[in-house]
């Protein structure tokens, strides 16, 4: 089946070949007709299966008949954040070419004067989060009794964030006599008591079974500890075939110094976080996007529905708090068929977020290395990565080394702030360096995975003493 089969306008079918695309992906396949023919549509979907174009490109097609009328938007698309907003409007421009629609964004950290001066001139097509809509609506701005095509995307998101009762209430000021489309990765019960409201005899469309991951990514579980977690990534990032990257960090104040220290690293890195205003954001995907950027730091504020070709890889510098959300991070590669490769950091914390995971997706998450060999590829292996890296092998470089390699300068730096310091292991006995070598000969260190070999050398001028007393305190999440 090809994009000519589904009914599409020759104008729109022109501007979908010229995006670099022929064939529709099953979502798109099966919502596409049914919202022509203008049904509800309920659409279930993993994360990366073109769910945006399904319904972007009939509501194109729908719109292109019918006029504009001042503050009384024709179709109105509701979205959880921003970054979605923004990137559903560039799929109305991109695709949207040949045909004369007006559209308008409503979102926040943008001028209010501007959207207002839009909406007066009259929009086919408004993007909106809840609550700037909320807002203009309330003063007066904006009439939704014109508005004949509802969209309500990543209901499930919307719930996370609290917004279905803005939805509700928005819901409750359109037309009766309307066509609704919903989509979301899942279907908990509160999203189908949703549908079951404000949907009239919907089309259920289902490609996945919901909160699975996509099989075309290979997830790996790395355990490291916590003070090894920025040498085990920079090694990751060096001798894997990283070609874009996306890494998730649980706090913002995480994902600021992950940044600074891979940018005095040599990495082209950037940062995404919700203390930055809208126009930062979009500046940094957009340079993300262009390849400028090719690894970018991020807070789950970037984990949902934001669509980026060809990033290769997805890094959980932090396990993820909550199941879903390892989810829509790692669904931020391996999409549109193409195949990607997850990477999760656990320590001995994350073992319950873990098992939750691993319960949701309904699958064991393959580990990097096998205990029993990971302590006898150690040594085999650190002389290759060394080489690979430039430096001496490792054991010439234990007995004494003259020169720091510039690659791994800042080891020392890379230490995390208090702030972000997770719970360290017990404290461990003061030893000299010449005691810990010969300690080694006699008792088998803890297993690691081998391919992180150099990280254990990038770390090992890492302060590994005793924590000091006024230092030793306990961190809230």
């Amino acid at each position: 089946m090809n994009f000519a089969d589904l009914g599409l306008s020759e104008e729109l079918l022109r501007a979908v070949h010229e995006a670099g695309y022929d064939q529709p992906t099953p979502i798109q396949a099966s919502a596409i007709p049914s919202v022509l023919m203008m049904n509800d549509v309920i659409g279930v979907a993993q994360t990366g299966t073109g769910k945006t174009a399904s319904f972007v490109l009939p509501m194109i097609d729908i719109l292109a008949h019918g006029r504009r009328r001042a503050r009384m938007p024709r179709s109105l698309i509701l979205e959880p954040t921003r970054e979605l907003a923004a990137q559903v409007a560039e799929n109305f421009e991109k695709y949207g070419r040949y045909h004369n629609l007006e559209m308008a964004l409503l979102i926040g950290g943008v001028s209010m004067g501007d959207q207002i001066k839009a909406l007066e001139k009259g929009v086919d097509v408004l993007i909106a989060t809840p609550g700037r809509l909320m807002d203009l609506f309330e003063r007066g701005n904006i009439l939704l009794t014109g508005c004949s095509l509802l969209v309500i995307d990543e209901a499930d998101r919307m719930l996370d964030m609290g917004f279905i009762p803005d939805i509700e209430n928005i819901c409750t000021k359109l037309p009766k006599q309307r066509q609704t489309l919903l989509f979301s990765a899942t279907m908990p019960p509160p999203i189908k008591k949703l549908a079951d409201k404000f949907l009239t005899q919907p089309k259920m469309i289902e490609v996945a079974r919901p909160a699975t991951t996509a099989t075309n990514i290979k997830q790996y579980l790395v355990p490291v500890r916590a003070d090894k977690k920025r040498a085990t990534l920079r090694t990751l990032l060096r001798q894997d075939d990283v070609r874009t990257a996306i890494i998730f960090a649980n706090r913002k104040t995480t994902v600021r110094e992950l940044n600074k220290s891979l940018r005095r690293s040599g990495f082209k890195s950037g940062e995404i976080h919700g203390d930055m205003d809208q126009s930062q954001r979009l500046a940094e995907l957009d340079l993300f996007k262009k390849g400028e950027v090719t690894i970018l730091a991020a807070s789950d504020v970037a984990a949902r529905g934001l669509d980026i070709k060809g990033v290769s890889h997805v890094f959980n510098f932090d396990a993820p708090w909550h199941p879903d959300d390892y989810v829509h991070r790692i669904g931020r590669t391996g999409r549109a068929g193409a195949s990607g490769v997850a990477y999760t950091f656990v320590t001995k914390d994350d073992i319950e977020n873990v098992e939750n995971i691993e319960k949701l997706i309904g699958q064991k998450i393959e580990r990097l290395a096998d205990a029993d060999e990971a302590t006898a590829e150690l040594a085999s292996d650190a002389d290759t990565t060394d080489r690979d890296e430039g430096a001496k092998p490792k054991k010439a470089r234990s007995r004494g080394r003259k020169k720091a390699d510039p690659a791994k300068s800042d080891a020392r730096a890379d230490k995390e702030p208090a702030a972000e310091a997770e719970k360290r292991d017990p404290e461990p006995k003061p030893r000299a360096a010449s005691k810990r070598k010969a300690a080694t000969k006699t008792r088998s260190e803890p297993a690691a995975p081998a391919f992180l070999a150099e990280a254990e050398s990038e770390a090992k001028d890492d302060w590994n003493g005793p924590v000091p007393a006024f230092l030793d305190v306990k961190l809230g999440a």
